[in-house]
């Protein structure tokens, strides 16, 4: 990688960056893209080169958290060798993730319920099912043993995460709900409802 290249992602990784710090500082809602700049002490061509606009920046950064996520994900779940445990690592990781990121998991679920990446659907949704998939393809083969049910992804992903999505972002929001309750809790949770509705349509 070239100098002139190492420079441009060092900037990009920067602003990012700035823009984070902003979100948790001011919220989503209250920032501009000169507020950006300016934390990142960039200039304004260096912002616009590198992102078209705010929405632009908006949806890289959820890029980039999607990735720091998944990786967490994937490091902890396709280590499992049964389906019990690759549904527990999925719960209990998520929950850590939440935990120790907590700037960016506010950030993450906050501009997807505002939609500030309007114009970027697509992009984000082939980028998430694409970091997703090493985990994807990991419960894929307890679905073909018959230990999962063979359900399309997303729906799966609503039944084990969404205990663990909502109680995540009240606790971000709002402070309410205990984290340490919901790691011992939840991944039980999930692997019991799992088997109980693929039980009640067979």
């Amino acid at each position: 990688m070239g100098t002139a290249r190492k420079d441009g992602v060092r900037r990009r990784e920067e602003l990012l960056d700035a823009a984070l710090r902003c979100f948790t500082d001011k919220g989503l809602l209250a920032t501009g893209i000169e507020d950006i700049r300016k934390a990142a002490g960039a200039s304004p061509s260096s912002v616009y080169h590198l992102f078209g606009g705010l929405p632009d920046l908006v949806a890289a950064l959820l890029v980039r958290t999607f990735t720091r996520v998944c990786a967490q994900l994937t490091a902890d779940v396709t280590t499992a060798r049964t389906a019990r445990d690759a549904v527990h690592a999925l719960v209990r990781s998520h929950l850590n993730w939440v935990d120790a990121h907590p700037d960016e998991a506010r950030f993450m679920y906050q501009a997807m319920a505002l939609e500030l990446a309007s114009g970027h659907a697509e992009r984000l949704a082939a980028a998430k099912r694409e970091l997703q998939e090493p985990v994807s393809a990991h419960l894929a083969t307890f679905v073909a043993a018959g230990e999962l049910p063979g359900w399309e992804p997303g729906l799966l992903e609503t039944v084990l995460l969404g205990p663990s999505h909502e109680l995540s972002r009240r606790w971000l929001a709002t402070g309410a709900g205990d984290l340490v309750w919901a790691r011992a809790a939840l991944p039980g949770l999930a692997w019991r409802a799992v088997r109980e509705l693929e039980d009640s349509s067979n």
